[in-house]
């Protein structure tokens, strides 16, 4: 079996001619130019011309018999054959040579390479590869997840920690005072109020910076740990709440007690500080 062409240059037709002489000696046929360009690894135009240089010195060698070529699937002329008068006067067509039919089918099943990048140079156009053609993505696999439950989910969640912490403030001498003495002294305010707006509001402000993704690393870093502190805080004043309540006590125990007290300076001191470190740049950062 002829070895196939195999370089980087574009190879003229003369050099190719040898080349499929040698196929078509194998074959015994001249070979289609769908088997020509599989062979050689030419395009269709340099195929074509070593098919057509073959076939005349095939019809130089044996000048009483023309020779018809296997037409190609997508040509959709064929080659007719000239035919001489005979002495009686009745036309009589050439003898034609068919190859076998297992060679056409195998030429016409054939698939096309593609040329390489040199024949494309020349202006030979490659075959065709077939391609599996990517459907594009619906407006619906981008849509949002709708945030509208959470809101479901805060309502009850606000009410018993709202009425946990307002009730651990009462028992730690959280209640009633007077913040505008004097400026408006029928104002009063409850301060047990400061537990759940700093506490819970802190975490969830917490836990926003550091879900985000978009602060330093130093800012995250300190987001996410505090908000987990400010979690675990929260919970701690629920169950010391309802603890208290079950027992039937009035005044919490001082160790509570000084705990809760120090919670509005620790969130005062924690959120001043996390502001700060997302306003803050990165060494190296402009």
């Amino acid at each position: 079996m002829s070895t196939p062409l195999r370089t980087s240059y574009p190879v003229p037709v003369e050099d190719l001619i040898p080349a499929g002489r040698r196929l078509a000696a194998e074959l015994g046929e001249i070979p289609s130019q769908n088997r020509l360009m599989k062979h050689l690894r030419v395009g269709k135009d340099k195929a074509k011309a070593v098919h057509i240089a073959l076939t005349e010195e095939r019809a130089e060698d044996r000048p009483e018999t023309r020779l018809h070529s296997v037409p190609d699937p997508d040509e959709t002329t064929t080659e007719t054959t000239a035919t001489d008068p005979t002495p009686d006067g009745a036309a009589e067509e050439s003898p034609q040579v068919t190859p076998p039919a297992d060679m056409v089918s195998a030429d016409a099943a054939a698939p096309v390479e593609p040329v390489p990048a040199a024949a494309n140079a020349e202006g030979i156009s490659p075959a065709s590869e077939a391609t599996t053609d990517t459907a594009p993505e619906t407006g619906d696999e981008m849509r949002p997840v709708r945030s509208w439950p959470v809101l479901l989910l805060a309502l009850p969640a606000f009410v018993a920690v709202w009425s946990g912490w307002v009730g651990l403030g009462e028992l730690t001498g959280f209640g009633v005072v007077h913040p505008l003495p004097g400026i408006a002294d029928g104002f009063t305010l409850n301060s047990a109020i400061t537990l759940p707006i700093g506490v819970e509001t802190y975490a969830a402000f917490a836990l926003r910076v550091w879900l985000s993704g978009c602060v330093p690393v130093r800012a995250r870093r300190f987001a996410k740990r505090s908000a987990l502190a400010a979690l675990a805080l929260g919970a701690l004043g629920q169950v010391a709440y309802h603890l208290l309540e079950a027992a039937g006590v009035t005044a919490a125990p001082w160790p509570i007690t000084t705990a809760v007290a120090c919670l509005p300076v620790a969130v005062l001191g924690m959120g001043a500080a996390l502001a700060h470190l997302i306003h803050t740049r990165e060494n190296g950062e402009k």
